[in-house]
């Protein structure tokens, strides 16, 4: 059986997010819509949480992917809520008052992936 276009669409961004989010240097952080845009589809970052779910025993450092304001969105994925802010403090990663990282010291904005257009 054929596999729809759409899901093969679904699986090419997906494959990008995670070679993006492998590049991820250590203490430092992605957005979720930093990623999508470096994959091409800046309104996608909703999408880029939805890969992230399914690479949770990968071994991708999605530890280090947080909202825009440095919020940690996804550590409900991780199976305790501490687990992640205790990946990136053991990382040297600082947060504000607020529970948020420092973006402005922290953040790493990806290259946009070469020849996106060419994958779909």
């Amino acid at each position: 059986m054929k596999k729809s276009n759409s899901k093969k669409k679904n699986n090419d961004f997906f494959d990008r997010v995670y070679k993006i989010v492998a590049k991820i240097p250590y203490g430092k952080v992605s957005t979720y819509g930093d990623i999508a845009e470096a994959c091409g589809v800046r309104s996608a970052a909703r999408t880029v949480g939805w890969a992230l779910n399914g690479a949770k025993e990968s071994g991708l450092p999605c530890h280090r992917v947080v909202n825009r304001y440095g919020a940690l969105t996804g550590k409900l994925h991780f199976g305790d809520f501490q687990i992640m802010e205790d990946l990136l403090r053991s990382e040297g990663v600082k947060f504000d008052d607020d529970g948020c990282v420092i973006l402005e010291k922290y953040l790493w904005k990806p290259k946009p992936i070469k020849n996106y257009y060419k994958t779909l």
